[in-house]
């Protein structure tokens, strides 16, 4: 392996680790063993475990704003991209019943440790607020975009809290249900206000 295949190895198996055991308890010896390399060759790449964490959010940051882009790509309404947020739920359920959500449990952990990372950390939650806002934003919500994309992330972080809790995927299924019908009350408000001036103003026609 080159350098730069080692180090992306190394990085990825400590995703994998920080997430399954946590940071604290992973160990060099740990994401060494992963990899199959050597401590020397080890590191040769990475000095200390910070600097490995650094490296991990920094993956995730890249690989959330890749994963972003792909859905408004692939889905031409805001609905339907907000809904791809609200069915992760879903499709990494096999993850997330055992060990909750990615980025909120890195969150947690580091903020008791209050450690040094727990703000870059929390950049990916900032990533999903921004780019909800904006999907709320093109749904003409705009004064309260932010509110509603506060809701989404608080809601499916409250149930993939409790996924990981109950292991009970119909329950998830269900508040998944119920986030997407409580969005689509939220969808077309141009043509909703249309609607309504129409009718208002039809009220004051004389025939």
């Amino acid at each position: 392996m080159g350098d730069k295949t080692t180090c992306d190895h190394i990085v990825e198996a400590a995703d994998q680790l920080f997430y399954r055991q946590g940071y604290e308890h992973t160990s060099f010896s740990d994401i060494a063993d992963a990899v199959q390399i050597s401590r020397g060759n080890f590191y040769y790449h990475f000095k200390t475990k910070d600097e490995i964490l650094d490296a991990v959010i920094d993956l995730r940051i890249g690989n959330t704003q890749k994963m972003l882009e792909r859905w408004e790509s692939e889905e031409e309404h805001p609905e339907d991209r907000i809904k791809r947020y609200i069915h992760i739920l879903l499709t990494n359920w096999s993850k997330i019943k055992y060990f909750g959500c990615p980025v909120g449990t890195l969150c947690t952990e580091l903020a008791k440790l209050n450690h040094t990372s727990q703000e870059e950390a929390s950049k990916v939650f900032t990533l999903f607020r921004t780019w909800l806002r904006q999907q709320f934003i093109l749904l003409g919500h705009k004064k309260d975009a932010d509110a509603l994309a506060m809701h989404v992330l608080a809601w499916s972080q409250g149930v993939a809290t409790l996924a990981s809790t109950f292991h009970d995927k119909k329950f998830v299924r269900k508040e998944v249900k119920q986030m997407c019908e409580w969005l689509k009350s939220y969808s077309n408000p141009l043509i909703l206000g249309f609607r309504f001036e129409f009718c208002k103003n039809l009220t004051k026609m004389e025939f």
